[in-house]
């Protein structure tokens, strides 16, 4: 404990006792809300929901005019929040008391708290095995009472649904009804409805399309596909293919996984762009014919490589040109670059693996292969093109965003997780989420042991083989964990040499990762887990349980093993190496010890180890060097286990940095975006005759009087239906050609502004200055885009009326992607084909073809 928490006391702990009244008024309420029948307690919650629904109609309308998004949230959430602080005593408890009946479980004191944390807007640390899923369903359930719609955030797509299902019956019983989003797939929870699964928790499910899952008062999903949705519904041609509502307010599970861990991970819709393969192929070639250090440096703390003046000097010669970078060969410098990066600084195995004649990239926080996700900027195809396999076209950006600016988006945020207090700091700088620390139901009982450390690797993995021996003849369950796919494979050969029963977790194992992990806690069992995956499954002592239905002997069998594992030590968890981050290696010991089982934890380490070899080895090197400790013997000292930690903060906020940068560079962009698709929405959401003449009025004042005398001599012919449609999709069309432009010259800007500091210049603010410009310059072109459209727009007898129907299937045909760690899914689009897009001509009333559309030869349409 720091001096001044000593002084003034734990603000923690002073923050958790603000709620003491809170409990205690939900604990007064349980004894007469007993009483009630469930219909009782049903016919209450939608008397509430009714009341409170129709006020928060009323706020939205009164904040509706305020322009600055910011402002309007912080209104909006402040209004709604006197509503829901008058009944959230009396929610809670109708939520408790139909939990208990429902589903059979009761929320502690301490769940009470966690759930009004959520509710105000902030973080809530729970440790692992506290019950996140049951405690966010009170804050969920007060907060759709609003009508507005309360999202659901987690990692993957099995936990969406499980959390929905298993939650589905308490909301139903409520009378809300909870949507899921999936990659393929839009749910809601029906319980007439019956999908085949053996889980009660996934059985009750019904397809129904995206909107009507967003419909739904409580929706849950993944990150991806919220943000993902929030794009295409920016890119939307007809106002029925918007799916979500306005963004009113969210949980994120596992928060320092999705707003921290995949921060730098923008997401990305795109289109197919033009092929290079065969230059990527070449350079595969090529680039091992370069030697380290005398042709190019790797620095492994910023992940960079630099090519030297003797690197370019052999790649001219190899290329046969005379000036590599010199303007007609911007490509080739690209390629070489890109495919230096691909050779030099991903390695496959832990970065990537190749499966069925793939790269599939591997998540470095879970282990995880994320699954039709690729690396941006032509990097992918480098790492195809060095392993050989077929080399995929590239592609060009339709729409990106943050996870840091769409989780800005809404009016009130909360997240929960088992490790956030070490990034408090980033919480509140970038999210404005203060973080709490939620006390647990039971103590923890949990043995965290002194980090070992050896001289090399090859020492580290046998005095860990030969830990696993023991426990194992003693039948105290082991969780091993690991840094990579290569690392758990290595330790795996180790311990089959040794004849040690074990299962091994990683990527390429993923669809067995729940159970694998569940059955974790079983009396002898040996589990080498890739980092975090499994992250939201219990590994629960003695095993996951029989079902209730299961017979007794079952039942016995568990029990006996059960308290047999609890009177060994509970599970053992080994961390192989030290996270860059410190908040890993909590998630990582936090398996231990859950809900107060007995645990132990202990971290193994070597000086081969990459934090140690990169960050800070040369300090310990020299204790170890100067005690002239052999190879074979470990050394266990409180002034090396500082060391590391300092090592870890030094890597901690090294990347909080990079992060806090790219939300700086990112809120240049957002603001673009933000008004783009604000004069989008407008033109795209026209309802009745006044918003129509709006927009007419509009275009008109864009135009000269020449210009607007002709237009109008010429539209006056038209069909008042059809001249709607016309100045409708003209205004979308601009848009969005011009938009696709303005973001490929974002890109290059942000790529080349870092130059700026060399010439002493802040890069920050010339990246302000320049993309100032820019947008002026797009807003103009959008402008004058839009009159010259409209000015060559000419309708014939066989269209006049335009058909915009073909537009739906073309934009469910759009791919998302993610870039850096993440996702280009996409099919191949012929030159003759629809547009990707899905824009319609509106001189023929049909969808562009790719090789006119506007991605390709914006800013004008060329026939």
């Amino acid at each position: 404990m720091s001096l001044l928490s000593r002084i003034f006391g734990d603000p923690n702990k002073k923050e958790i006792s603000r709620y003491a009244g809170l409990v205690n008024q939900i604990n007064e309420l349980e004894a007469s809300l007993e009483k009630k029948d469930l219909s009782w307690l049903s016919d209450q919650a939608s008397r509430i929901k009714q009341k409170i629904s129709r006020q928060s109609e009323e706020i939205i309308k009164q904040t509706a005019q305020v322009e600055d998004r910011y402002q309007r949230n912080q209104l909006r959430k402040k209004e709604l929040n006197s509503i829901l602080e008058e009944n959230k005593a009396y929610v809670f408890a109708l939520v408790r008391e139909a939990a208990k009946r429902v589903i059979g479980l009761r929320h502690y004191d301490v769940q009470l708290i966690g759930a009004a944390v959520l509710h105000q807007g902030q973080i809530a640390e729970m440790k692992t095995g506290e019950g996140k899923t049951l405690v966010a369903s009170l804050a969920l359930v007060l907060n759709a009472m609003t009508g507005l719609g309360a999202h659901l955030v987690t990692v993957n797509d099995y936990l969406a649904r499980r959390d929905a299902g298993w939650m589905g019956p308490l909301y139903h019983t409520l009378g809300l009804s909870v949507g899921v989003v999936g990659p393929q797939f839009s749910l809601i929870y029906d319980p007439d409805s019956d999908t085949g699964e053996t889980d009660e928790r996934l059985k009750h499910f019904r397809e129904v399309s995206r909107k009507e899952a967003y419909q739904a008062d409580i929706t849950y999903g993944t990150n991806n596909e919220f943000g993902f949705d929030y794009l295409r519904d920016n890119m939307a041609q007809l106002p029925q293919q918007i799916s979500q509502r306005e963004l009113t307010y969210a949980i994120v599970d596992e928060v320092d996984s999705i707003l921290i861990d995949e921060a730098r991970t923008p997401l990305i819709i795109s289109a197919p762009a033009a092929e290079s393969a065969e230059l990527y192929r070449q350079f595969a070639k090529i680039i091992p014919r370069l030697k380290r250090t005398e042709d190019y440096t790797v620095d492994e703390k910023q992940h960079a490589v630099s090519i030297t003046e003797s690197g370019i000097r052999k790649l001219e010669e190899i290329l046969g040109v005379e000036n590599l970078y010199s303007p007609e060969h911007v490509e080739l410098v690209h390629h070489a670059d890109t495919s230096l990066k691909a050779y030099a600084l991903y390695k496959k195995n832990k970065d990537y693996v190749v499966k069925n004649g793939e790269v599939m990239i591997v998540d470095e926080f879970t282990g995880r292969l994320l699954q039709g996700r690729r690396y941006s900027s032509g990097l992918h195809q480098a790492i195809e093109a060095k392993e050989g396999v077929a080399v995929k076209e590239e592609s060009v950006t339709l729409a990106t965003i943050t996870f840091q600016n769409y989780f800005r988006l809404y009016t009130k945020l909360a997240g929960m997780t088992g490790t956030a207090l070490t990034e408090a700091e980033e919480f509140s700088k970038i999210y404005r989420l203060e973080t709490l620390g939620v006390p647990t139901h039971r103590p923890n009982v949990r043995i965290d042991r002194q980090d070992i450390i050896y001289k090399t690797q090859t020492a580290k993995y046998q005095a860990v083989v030969e830990l696993v021996k023991e426990l194992q003849k003693s039948g105290q369950p082991v969780l091993i964990g690991t840094v990579s796919i290569a690392k758990s494979e290595a330790l795996s050969k180790l311990m089959k040499a040794e004849s040690i029963k074990h299962s091994v977790l990683n990527a390429k194992q993923h669809q067995k990762e729940g159970e694998i992990i569940a059955q974790a806690g079983r009396l002898g069992s040996v589990t080498v887990a890739t980092n975090m995956a499994g992250r939201g499954v219990d590994i629960i002592l003695g095993g996951f349980p029989p079902r209730p239905e299961a017979p007794k002997k079952e039942w016995q069998r568990w029990e006996e093993d059960h308290q047999k594992v609890i009177e060994l030590g509970g599970l053992f968890v080994i961390g192989t190496e030290r996270h860059e981050s410190r908040r890993i290696d909590n998630q990582l010991r936090g398996r231990a010890g859950r809900q107060g089982d007995p645990g132990v934890t202990q971290f193994f380490l070597s000086l081969e180890d990459d934090l140690m070899r990169i960050f800070g080895g040369e300090r310990v090197q020299a204790l170890m060097e100067r005690f002239n400790i052999p190879e074979d013997m470990s050394i266990n000292n409180p002034l090396i286990t500082k060391a590391i930690e300092q090592a870890q903060r030094k890597v901690e906020s090294h990347n909080f940095e990079i992060r806090k940068q790219l939300v700086d560079y990112d809120d240049v962009m957002n603001r673009h975006r933000e008004a783009i698709y604000r004069r989008r929405l407008r033109a795209l959401l026209l309802q009745n005759e006044q918003q129509y003449l709006s927009l007419r009025s509009e275009l008109l004042s864009l135009m000269s009087q020449s210009e607007k005398t002709a237009y109008e001599n010429k539209a006056s012919h038209w069909p008042e239906e059809s001249r709607r449609q016309i100045e409708q999709l003209i205004t979308l069309r601009a848009i969005d050609v011009l938009w696709v432009e303005h973001l490929k010259a974002m890109e290059a800007l942000r790529e080349g502004i870092g130059l700026r500091g060399y010439g002493q210049r802040e890069p920050l603010v010339e990246y302000k200055q320049e993309s100032f410009k820019l947008f002026q310059n797009l807003l103009q072109a959008v402008d004058q885009q839009i009159v010259d459209l409209l000015l060559r727009a000419q309708l014939t007898p066989e269209s006049t009326k335009i058909s915009v129907s073909a537009t739906a299937k073309q934009m469910n045909a759009q791919a998302a992607n993610r870039q850096d760690g993440s996702a280009n899914k996409k099919e191949k689009v012929g030159r003759n084909d629809p547009c990707p897009c899905g824009a319609i001509n509106p001189n023929t009333g049909k969808p562009y073809k790719y090789k006119h559309c506007g991605l390709i030869d914006a800013p004008h349409h060329r026939g």
